[in-house]
């Protein structure tokens, strides 16, 4: 009896039974739109961090900044390069190139093991961040051309001319440079844990990564970008200060710039660098996700000279187009959403109320017939629950559809990590630093781009389930209590 009663007075009240499912639905779908945008969020904010440190990766330490002055934490030599003038018709093409340690910080490697002995601590691994600056071409001496009897003499590199100093005067004709400067980061990852660490965030597209035997071995991964403007390929060779590294594998970021352009061992590294058992960053994961915090302070409390660093730290540097639309989803989106939703509760249980005030003959009748009160408050409780089942059903179709659409325009947000974040404060630097890039205690800000997407998840569903039920008891309650209240004499008073 009571499913045939409801089945009937919702056909009979389609168009009142729509406009509450409506309601409902719409205040439900914009939940799931804005639960699953913010989820894309959160998910394009871990891309980001993850192509700084890699998979795995909970926070890094690198050495403290030093005072201004101390030695090591000062601004460091400026690099020089040296060239021989060659004669006027020599072709000869000169190099020379400096590799200088990212930022100047270096930790020593026996740290890496102090921090790994750390409560709280599953894994730690260093790396060593290289910039490397080449500077290629030709040089050429001028020839100083005396005046008055058109003698031509050779000039000496000193600028003065090689053949004395008459009275006559002269000028020096001819000569000059013709060259190029190219700047690129190398990174020296340890090759016996290849699961920790920046380049765990790339995939190898071509050849192979390192094997735990090639500590020492002249081999090298190459960034994908690198490896298409220099032409490389696997098996081809690359020169880092004399000395040649065979390519034996293309690495691809995941998102955004690689770490680096080349990975190399790291006891290779050390050695270009000439910084034995150093290390400039050590990329740490923790036992217990919830307890990174705990393992921060135990590693600043027991290793002095260090700076530690979280996800949660770098976060706070994401500035750009995706911190921006972050902030909006969960604090604009989540309250406009809440407040929909509320008016979509509201509506519904005012309007059940109304439809219960135009049924007040039917139901006094019902009750002059023997149905009692709490009959009557259930049957209207089904119908308004049936409602809220129906809008969830569309909420969710609606929801679905939008979130479907986010993700399939992926509008492309811009994340910009400040220099804390990509500079000496525990990032490999990257490629963005440029010719100068990463020579400083400082570098410049790093930005990247990843494409926003709005997955759904269980939880997201079952969340839109519950509060359509949540809607239909709402406006069942409105309905039911003002059902409850009316008497069969007031119902038989308005029969006509």
């Amino acid at each position: 009896m009571f499913f045939t009663y409801l089945r009937r007075e919702l056909r009979r009240r389609r168009k009142a039974a729509l406009v509450v499912a409506s309601g409902l639905a719409l205040g439900i779908a914009l939940v799931i739109v804005v639960n699953s945008v913010s989820s894309g969020m959160s998910k394009a904010q871990d891309k980001v961090l993850e192509s700084l440190y890699g998979l795995g990766t909970d926070m890094t330490v690198t050495k403290a900044a030093a005072a201004a002055g101390d030695g090591e934490g000062g601004q460091g030599e400026r690099p020089r390069f040296q060239f021989d003038a060659q004669d006027g018709d020599s072709d000869e093409e000169q190099s020379s190139d400096r590799v200088m340690v990212q930022g100047f910080q270096t930790l020593a490697s026996s740290t890496v093991g102090k921090v790994a002995d750390q409560s709280g601590v599953a894994d730690a691994v260093g790396g060593l961040s290289l910039q490397v600056m080449k500077v290629s071409g030709q040089f050429t001496r001028g020839q100083f051309q005396q005046g008055g009897d058109g003698q031509t003499q050779g000039q000496g590199q000193g600028g003065a001319p090689s053949g004395g100093t008459g009275g006559q005067g002269g000028e020096v004709q001819g000569g000059g440079a013709n060259f190029d400067v190219n700047s690129y980061s190398v990174y020296g990852t340890d090759v016996t844990k290849t699961g920790l660490g920046p380049l765990t965030s790339s995939k190898i597209t071509s050849g192979r990564t390192f094997k735990t035997s090639e500590t020492n071995a002249k081999v090298a991964v190459v960034d994908s970008a690198y490896a298409k403007e220099k032409e490389l390929k696997t098996g081809s060779t690359v020169t880092i200060s004399d000395t040649e590294f065979k390519v034996i594998g293309i690495a691809t970021a995941d998102s955004g710039d690689a770490a680096a352009n080349l990975y190399i061992p790291l006891a290779r590294a050390q050695t270009l660098g000439d910084v034995k058992n150093k290390v400039t960053t050590i990329y740490v994961q923790a036992a217990d996700s919830q307890k990174i915090d705990s393992v921060k302070s135990a590693i600043q409390k027991n290793i002095s000279g260090t700076t530690v660093t979280t996800s949660a730290d770098l976060a706070d540097t994401v500035s750009g187009s995706l911190s921006t639309a972050s902030s909006l989803a969960t604090s604009v989106g989540k309250w406009l959403s809440i407040l929909v939703l509320v008016a979509a509760f509201l509506v519904a249980g005012l309007l059940t109320s109304s439809a219960v005030s135009r049924r007040v003959r039917e139901f006094g009748t019902l009750k002059a017939l023997g149905w009692k009160s709490g009959r009557v408050t259930r049957q209207v409780v089904g119908e308004a629950v049936v409602n809220g089942l129906v809008g969830g059903v569309l909420g969710i179709a609606l929801g679905l559809a939008g979130a479907y659409a986010v993700t399939a325009v992926s509008p492309s947000l811009q994340a910009e990590l400040g220099a804390a974040a990509s500079g000496s404060g525990g990032g490999p630097g990257g490629t963005g630093g440029g010719p100068g890039g990463g020579m400083g205690r400082q570098t410049a800000s790093r930005t990247l781009e990843v494409a926003l997407t709005a997955p759904v998840s269980l939880t997201t569903i079952a969340l839109a389930v519950v509060l359509a039920v949540a809607g239909g008891l709402i406006a069942g309650g409105f309905g039911g209590w003002r059902a409850s209240r009316l008497r069969p004499a007031d119902a038989l008073r308005r029969v006509e």
